[in-house]
C-alpha cells in the first residue's frame, strides 16, 4: 500500500501517468458508438464546421471545446446520452461512495455553525449522488439547510438528479431548487466538484519566447490543429508571464512548449466573490500549482478526453460524444480572487481533506465483522485516498468571505499546502 500524505510520492505519480499511457494507447480500440451516437457525432461536427467556416476557417481551441461540451441541445454536456456510471465515459468520487458526500458533511457542519441561514450551492452535480449523500448525514446531523441549490447546465444530468431524489429521498426533494443562472446573492457552503477541469481552455504554445494561440481549423475533411499570434490580449498577457516556468533561467530548453491556459476559470472565480455575502467556497478537482503546472517537462500539456471508460489526448474524436478535460491550475484560480473580498483558507490534497474531516471514523461506524458492508466501503476509501488513485492528484481548495473561524477549517488543519500555489 503505497499511503505517503507528508510528501509527493512519485513512485504513485510513475504509476498513475504509466495507467494514464496505457489508456491513451487504447484509442485505436475505443468502444464503438452505436447509429443514434453517430448521427449526433455528425450534427456536432457539422454545426462546429460551419462555426469554423463562419469566422473565416479558424477558431480557437476554447470556442471548440465550448461547442464540443455545451452547445444547447447539442454539446455532450446539453446533450442526452449517459455521462455518469457504468453506462457513461467516467466516474467521480460520488459515484465511487457515499463516504465522500457523508465526509464532506462534516465540513459543511462546521461552516454553518459559523454562518448564520447558511444554505448549500452546487454547481455541476452529476447524477445527483453527492448532493444525495451530503444530505442524509446532514440530516442525521440534525444540520439540514434551508434550501440546497443545484445549478445545473444538462438536462440529462438534472433529471437524474430528479430522479434520484424521487427514489431515494422524496421526503428531502422540498429543499432542492434547481437553477438555470447564478443567484443574484448567496450565503452558506458553495460546492464544485470536477467543475473548473471542464471548463473551456486555451491552448497556447511557446516556440521560446513567442506566443501562439493553437486553434482549430476545417481542412481534408477533419479537424486539424493550427497555431497562430496571440490576439488576445488576456491571453498573451497570461502566458508571458510563463515563460520563466518553462523556460527557467532564459535557457532554451523547451523550444516547443505546448499548454493550457484556463482564463473562463478566472472568471468563474469573479463571479462567485460577487454574489457570495458569506460562507466558504469549497472547490474539488484535480490539478496542480502553477509551477508543477507547467513544469519545463510537462511539455504536451493536460488535454484528456474521456469516452466510454476510455482515456485519451484526441479531442476531435467524436465530438459530442466525449468529455473534455484539463487539469486545473490552482495558483490562477487563487490568482483570480484577489482584491474580490475572497481569502484562502486552505488547499490541500484529496486524501489529507478526507482524512481530516474524518472519513475512517465513517467507515469505523460499519462493523468490521459485517464483511459484505464493510470490505467495500473499505476498497472504496482506498481508491479515494490513495496516492495511486485519487489522494493526491485531486486537490481541494476553500475561499471564505466574511467569514472568521478561530482554527483553521477541519479538511485542512494538516497537510496544508497552500506554499505550492
Amino acid at each position: 500500500m503505497l499511503l505517503n500524505y507528508g510528501t509527493i510520492n512519485l513512485q504513485a505519480v510513475e504509476i498513475y501517468h504509466k495507467k494514464i499511457f496505457l489508456l491513451m494507447s487504447l484509442q485505436p480500440t475505443l468502444p464503438p458508438a452505436d447509429e443514434i451516437a453517430l448521427a449526433h457525432c455528425h450534427s456536432v461536427r457539422t454545426m462546429i464546421q460551419k462555426e469554423i467556416e463562419a469566422a473565416g476557417g479558424w477558431i480557437p481551441f476554447e470556442q471548440f471545446m465550448n461547442l464540443a461540451l455545451y452547445a444547447p441541445g447539442m454539446g455532450y454536456y446539453s446533450g442526452g446520452t449517459a455521462k455518469l456510471g457504468g453506462a457513461g465515459d467516467f466516474v467521480t468520487a460520488p459515484e465511487i461512495s457515499p463516504l465522500f458526500g457523508r465526509t464532506l458533511a462534516r465540513q459543511v457542519i462546521q461552516v454553518s455553525e459559523q454562518v448564520k441561514n447558511a444554505d448549500i450551492l452546487e454547481f455541476g452535480a452529476g447524477s445527483g449522488k453527492l448532493a444525495l449523500d451530503l444530505l442524509s448525514e446532514l440530516e442525521k446531523s440534525d444540520y439540514l439547510p434551508g434550501k440546497y441549490f443545484i445549478l445545473e447546465v444538462s438536462a440529462e444530468l438534472r433529471q437524474r438528479q430528479q430522479t434520484l431524489f424521487a427514489q431515494k429521498a422524496p421526503h428531502l426533494v422540498h429543499l432542492i431548487e434547481w437553477l438555470e443562472q447564478l443567484p443574484a446573492q448567496f450565503t452558506g457552503t458553495i460546492l464544485a466538484n470536477e467543475v473548473l477541469d471542464a471548463m473551456p481552455v486555451h491552448m497556447v504554445a511557446w516556440h521560446g519566447d513567442k506566443l501562439f494561440e493553437r486553434g482549430v481549423t476545417w481542412r481534408n475533411n477533419q479537424f486539424e490543429w493550427q497555431e497562430r499570434v496571440i490576439q488576445n490580449p488576456e491571453l498573451h498577457h497570461a502566458a508571458a508571464q510563463l515563460i520563466p516556468l518553462i523556460n527557467p533561467g532564459n535557457h532554451q530548453t523547451n523550444p516547443y512548449y505546448v499548454s493550457e491556459i484556463n482564463l473562463a476559470a478566472g472568471r468563474f472565480m469573479r463571479s462567485l466573490a460577487g454574489l457570495l455575502q458569506q460562507g466558504v467556497i469549497l472547490l474539488i478537482d484535480y490539478g496542480f500549482g502553477r509551477s508543477e503546472y507547467y513544469h519545463p517537462q510537462r511539455d504536451q500539456g493536460t488535454l484528456m478526453c474521456h469516452y466510454r471508460h476510455h482515456a485519451h489526448d484526441d479531442p476531435f474524436y467524436l465530438p459530442g460524444l466525449q468529455d473534455i478535460t484539463s487539469h486545473v491550475d490552482f495558483s490562477a484560480v487563487t490568482e483570480a480572487t484577489e482584491n474580490t473580498g475572497l481569502m484562502l483558507l486552505g488547499y490541500t490534497t484529496q486524501a489529507y481533506f478526507l482524512i481530516n474531516c474524518g472519513i475512517t471514523g465513517i467507515l469505523a461506524q460499519t462493523s468490521a465483522e459485517d464483511m459484505n458492508n464493510y470490505l467495500p466501503q473499505a476498497n472504496q476509501l482506498q481508491k479515494l485516498v490513495s496516492p495511486a488513485e485519487m489522494g493526491e492528484l485531486f486537490k481541494v481548495i476553500a475561499f471564505g468571505k466574511n467569514f472568521s473561524e478561530p482554527e483553521p477549517l477541519l479538511g485542512f488543519r494538516t497537510g496544508d499546502k497552500s506554499r505550492l500555489l
